[in-house]
């Protein structure tokens, strides 16, 4: 087991990729909690399926799965939603919940030696605690690793996948509301986690916005609100509505991107995308938002809401990335779970 303070990622000279930056795969984790979705989870299969098909179009997608049953099960969904079996390929790597984001390896790539792709696996506590149990999650990344034979560094701190946006060539940004929240990592300062992130990652700056959306159990990860689309250009989520609950912070929001500035000294390019209608279900707001969209190689898969917003929201999202498709597919289902196409996938670049 590596120290970080021998041997970090960063000193060995690997980084992490922007999501646009080319994959050898998508990593997915089955969903088969029934709490996640309840008396619901027979109907997100569908979508989940839809958005394995296009994925795959581009791309090997390798699924996490308990057990041959599993298995059995999601080859019957996979074919009845059409998807190329030949591209998709399963692991028995039990899990306790289905959010590969979060619990999933990050995957490091340095060119320039062997081997070309480490793995960072953080610390996974379910969002602070939130949703025990989670020792399965929590222990998937290194059995990746160890399958495919590449090296592991251990951090020892707790860190979501969908906390942090990365521009490919240098910066992070997150948010205050999670990173900085005491069920995660309440021993570290805001200092100290910025050099975790960057050491672990690969990065040299850290930007920061302050809250997420009302209903994300995560305590305001950066995926439902502000992504990076290329380097210097953001696309984040902005409510029309003053009388919403999500207008003053992610206003706010707005206006700290408004001041941030990249290595290069140059301010972000910022393009704002709007929100759904509030999706309530049982009395419960849910963090519908655009901004969990999924770049894969062959496609950018969006959530949709059956709302007046959805067109708009795509055609923005088209505008910038005239190299692949655009695709919505309908969540108003899976977001019953409290998460998206972007909580449920994670990359592994291509080196």
């Amino acid at each position: 087991m590596m120290s970080l303070f021998d041997n970090s990622p960063k000193k060995a000279g690997y980084r992490f990729p922007a999501e646009w930056a080319k994959h050898e795969a998508t990593w997915l984790t089955w969903p088969h909690k029934e709490e996640s979705w309840p008396g619901k989870i027979e109907t997100i299969y569908a979508p989940y399926c839809q958005f394995i098909k296009i994925v795959a179009e581009g791309e090997i997608v390798r699924i996490n799965v308990n057990d041959a049953e599993t298995k059995v099960f999601a080859l019957e969904q996979l074919e009845q939603a059409g998807a190329d079996l030949d591209k998709i390929e399963f692991y028995f790597n039990p899990s306790n919940d289905a959010w590969c984001r979060d619990h999933g390896p990050a995957f490091l790539i340095n060119s320039n030696t062997d081997p070309k792709k480490v793995v960072v696996d953080w610390g996974y506590n379910a969002w602070g605690n939130k949703y025990p149990p989670y020792e399965l999650d929590d222990v998937i990344p290194t059995k990746i690793a160890d399958h495919f034979d590449l090296p592991v560094f251990y951090p020892g701190i707790v860190m979501e996948g969908g906390s942090v946006e990365f521009n490919g060539a240098g910066t992070i940004l997150t948010s205050r509301a999670c990173l900085l929240n005491k069920n995660r990592n309440p021993h570290l300062s805001q200092e100290q986690i910025e050099e975790y992130l960057k050491e672990c990652y690969g990065a040299e700056q850290i930007l920061w916005v302050g809250d997420g959306i009302v209903g994300d159990d995560t305590d305001g990860h950066i995926d439902d609100i502000t992504r990076f689309v290329n380097e210097n250009t953001v696309l984040t989520a902005i409510e029309s509505n003053p009388l919403d609950e999500n207008y003053i912070l992610l206003k706010e929001n707005l206006e700290e991107l408004k001041a941030m500035r990249l290595l290069n000294g140059e301010p972000l390019n910022i393009i704002e995308l709007p929100m759904p209608s509030p999706v309530i279900h049982e009395d419960t707001r849910l963090p519908a938002s655009y901004a969990n969209f999924y770049i894969a190689n062959a496609a950018v898969i969006v959530p949709t809401f059956r709302d007046v917003n959805d067109k708009k929201a795509l055609e923005i999202i088209e505008a910038v990335f005239p190299d692949r498709k655009v695709v919505g597919i309908d969540s108003t289902d899976i977001i019953w779970g409290l998460g998206s196409f972007h909580c449920l996938s994670q990359q592994e670049p291509a080196v």
